[in-house]
């Protein structure tokens, strides 16, 4: 008996087939394999059915899958176990079923690959969850509802090109808002006064907390006067130790990691992105060989839950029990509860497979991400099981004249489940030396130190994270794709890894604040998501949430289609008097009256960009000032003054990056910038200078009259003479041929031809080869990090999206009419023009209709 097991990543195809045999056959969908139409209608507003098509770079996984199905026995649907998984096995079957294939279909769900994990789940098939399919498609249709609408008056009041999105609208709030916080906060200053005294060979320093009997708070010194008149009381005056408390202070493991937990801990320990610790997680949970076949490492990675399979705490206990003594066992297991209030999207939380499987046991195996994150996991899942660590604290009151000082100290008792796992914030050790009650110490010195308060710090990507699911929004499956689009779409930079938001950003969120505040409402926003997990609980229908959502929705639109267009900021035109705007146009951001066109004032966003507003200092070479301007492409650094004769040269100039804010200009930066073109050295054999500089293909090389590009992992900027030699022996390879210069890193063979992949430098930067394909990296991954499962899923998905387009070259032996004869068909690729109907055919096949009508909540079956 034949079977059809479909998963979401082929991957984990390897790892399936190992433990399933050889009846079964195992293809992969490359994710999703359906999506709304991508146009105005695809959610009927009314009845809310959905218009689907099958996406075309997976159009050809979807016939393989057809085909198969229509030759096997029965077809067991084994998407990822989560809403999003659960929707492709519900798409998956309705294409089938349109397809007129019988064999009967079952879902499964893998929430670890391993051999005993993936038998459980073949022998326990169960239907689809359709409450997860409902609450998946409203998430997708209310994203499609706000995005289709909300977008085109972006385009028309702001800028082309724009988006809003139901969740990304939020966060973008979330950063901007802290952005103004910090612009608008005032810094106060504060003084503490200090005791430094000693005992025998060991000083230590004691803080001011009462004077005259009363308690200090922050702002009792307020200025350096005040804080020299009270050490002028104290001076002169013994110090005598007045008081003394010694306590036993406990601190308790973590709960095992969440997706949410995980991601943060990823970026503050590991210092990944959100993104790279997903990726790297569903490396770990699809399989790794570990010399025998792949083996899963981990349990799924997208889950709300800190719950422990009881197989698994029994484990730990064990292995605890085997590699500690006694005192580091609990009497009984440790359980968690879930600070989320829907816990839903998997059954237990992040934790290895086996907690024998040791990171040292598995290291050699992995990539240097992985061997990361699975030690990372590994250690927080058996800390978890672990008992709490021991502090012994002490503080003891000191007094002068009339102040008491405190000085305060913690020792490490016991180190419990510390022994294993220590996170960023573990604290420090600090002794204070043996003290008894009344005894004098000497007054080594008494001194006052200044401070002022700080603005709330900038978001980073734990941070982020920690205050988007504090605040309910998104849900940890996406929070990833939340950073990932504000950062597309240029809304936000990450600066020294903290947001900021960029111009743009500002005037969107002003925009979507000032109009649409209801749905970029923090609390809005948390509670339509509680209503989205009722859906996918049964408690709530779909179709009826739709309804509520678009009513308000809709006439809010239509409310707001004549507004102004940009945003006030709260100033007068100089001119005529009346608000003034900021704007976009194609040159960029502006200040411009909402007076126009009778009121024609406008002026540079950034005034410190204005010409000759802006000198960041002088030139050391010339002595010339080097000025921030603003010209027609947008900012720029430029040293000295545009010569009136236009035939003498021009000063040097240089573009400003746009992932550099503007208020971040210094004259280091600006000089660094215009250090290109820089002679980075001469060549040992001919002699002759290698320059370094930016062009219109990005960074490259000069020597000799040739060209050589500069590799994305190296800086234009820093790159040394040893560094450029190697990058100009990477000949560039004649067309079609392979450079055997050119290639960094061999990763293997592919698993289906055996052929190589290999990592290489190219022209726009690194990228991987496999046969006649490649495809580039993406940025966040180094050509010394990337593995072959992560080049597998690179080279699939530059596979799925067909050959690249070639532009029409111009032959000028032809007439015009054969030119323009022509036209029509410059973009067609020349061999896929013959398969480009059949894969148009099953790309827009009658699109499927999901009526409302069709959905009954009291026949829908519950999650398993």
């Amino acid at each position: 008996m034949s079977k059809l097991v479909i998963v979401e990543s082929p991957s984990k195809s390897k790892s399936l087939k190992k433990y399933l045999g050889a009846d079964y056959d195992i293809l992969a969908s490359y994710g999703h394999v359906r999506d709304l139409e991508p146009k105005t209608g695809a959610v009927d507003t009314e009845n809310f059915s959905m218009k689907y098509q099958v996406i075309e770079r997976n159009a050809k996984h979807v016939e393989a899958i057809v085909k198969a199905a229509k030759k096997a026995d029965e077809v067991l649907l084994a998407t990822d176990p989560d809403r999003e998984g659960e929707a492709i096995s519900w798409h998956i079957s309705e294409i089938l079923k349109e397809r007129k294939v019988k064999t009967p279909m079952k879902r499964v769900a893998f929430y670890e690959i391993t051999e005993s994990a993936i038998q459980d789940a073949v022998r326990h098939p169960r239907e689809i969850a359709t409450d997860l399919v409902d609450a998946q498609q409203a998430r997708r249709a209310l994203d499609y509802l706000v995005g289709f609408n909300l977008s085109p008056l972006l385009w028309r009041k702001i800028s082309p090109g724009l988006s809003a999105g139901r969740v990304q609208s939020p966060a973008l709030r979330m950063i901007v808002e802290r952005e103004e916080e910090i612009e608008a906060f005032v810094p106060r200053e504060y003084w503490t006064l200090h005791l430094d005294t000693h005992k025998g060979a060991q000083p230590f320093t004691a803080k001011l907390t009462h004077f005259k009997g009363e308690k200090l708070e922050q702002f009792s010194v307020e200025h350096e006067a005040r804080s020299k008149e009270w050490l002028a009381m104290l001076e002169g005056k013994d110090a005598r130790v007045m008081r003394i408390e010694k306590k036993r202070r406990a601190r308790h493991p973590g709960a095992p990691f969440t997706t949410s937990t995980l991601q943060q801990a990823g970026v503050r320990q590991l210092g990944m992105t959100t993104d790279r610790v997903m990726r790297t997680a569903q490396q770990l949970y699809e399989g790794i060989d570990l010399g025998e076949g792949p083996v899963g490492l981990i349990t799924y990675m997208r889950t709300d839950s800190v719950n422990l399979a009881q197989e698994a705490i029994t484990d730990i206990r064990k292995y605890v029990g085997a590699n500690f003594s006694k005192e580091f066992l609990p009497p009984a297991a440790i359980t968690y509860k879930a600070k989320t209030k829907n816990a839903q999207e998997a059954h237990e939380a992040v934790r290895p497979t086996s907690v024998t499987r040791t990171p040292e046991a598995v290291k050699q195996f992995l990539s240097h991400d992985q061997a990361k994150l699975y030690e990372l996991i590994w250690k927080r899942t058996v800390a978890c099981q672990m008992t709490p660590a021991q502090f012994d604290t002490v503080a003891a009151d000191i007094t002068v004249g009339e102040g008491t000082f405190r000085a305060t100290g913690q020792t490490l008792a016991f180190a419990g489940f510390l022994a294993v796992y220590q996170d960023d914030e573990d604290e420090e050790e600090s002794k204070l030396p043996a003290l008894t009650e009344g005894e004098t110490l000497p007054v080594d010195k008494l001194y006052g130190e200044q401070h002022f308060t700080q603005p709330p710090p900038r978001y980073t990507e734990a941070s982020l994270v920690k205050a988007l699911e504090e605040y309910g929004i998104g849900r940890p499956s996406t929070y990833a794709s939340i950073i990932s689009t504000l950062q597309d779409r240029e809304y936000v930079v990450l600066e020294k890894k903290r947001f900021q938001p960029t111009d743009i950003g500002r005037l969107v969120n002003c925009f979507l604040t000032r109009h649409f505040t209801h749905y970029v409402d923090y609390d809005f926003t948390a509670k339509l998501e509680d209503k989205l997990d009722d859906v996918s609980n049964g408690k709530r229908v779909w179709s009826q949430l739709l309804g509520e959502f678009w009513k308000g929705f809709d006439g809010e639109l239509k409310a707001k289609q004549d507004v102004e267009r940009g945003c006030p900021i709260l100033e007068a035109c100089p001119k005529c008097g009346k608000p003034l705007f900021m704007q976009a146009s194609k040159r960029g951001l502006f200040i411009g009256c909402s007076g126009y066109p009778e009121c024609d004032y406008t002026r540079p966003l950034h005034a410190a960009t204005a010409e000759g507003d802006n000198i960041l200092g002088q030139d050391p070479a010339s002595g010339l000032d080097v000025k921030l301007l603003s010209g027609r492409f947008g900012p720029y650094v430029q040293i000295g003054e545009m010569p009136e004769d236009k035939k003498a040269p021009k000063p040097r100039r240089a573009s400003w990056p746009k992932d550099i804010p503007l208020e971040n200009a210094t004259l280091e930066l600006a000089l660094k910038f215009l250090s290109l073109p820089r002679e980075v050295g001469h060549h040992p054999t001919t002699g002759l200078p290698i320059v370094a500089n930016n062009g219109r293909f990005g960074p490259y090389l000069l020597h000799d009259g040739k060209f050589k590009s500069i590799p994305k992992t190296d800086s234009v900027y820093e790159i040394d003479l040893p560094r450029a030699l190697e990058v100009l022996a990477m000949e560039r390879a004649p067309r079609g041929a392979d450079s055997a210069a050119s290639v960094l890193k061999n990763l293997g063979p592919h698993p289906e031809d055996g052929k190589d992949i290999t990592v290489r430098s190219g022209r726009y930067g690194p990228y991987v080869k496999h046969g006649s394909t490649n495809a580039t990296l993406p940025k966040d991954i180094t050509p010394e990090e990337i593995t072959l499962d992560e080049a597998l899923g690179l080279i699939a998905a530059r596979v799925a999206k067909g050959p690249a387009k070639k532009p029409a070259r111009k032959a000028a032996a032809k007439p015009a009419a054969a030119k323009k004869a022509k036209a029509g068909d410059a973009d067609e690729p020349k061999k896929p023009a013959a398969k480009k109907p059949a894969a148009k055919k099953a790309t827009t096949k009658k699109a499927t209709t999901k009526p409302a009508a069709t959905k009954k909540p009291a026949s829908k079956k519950p999650a398993a």
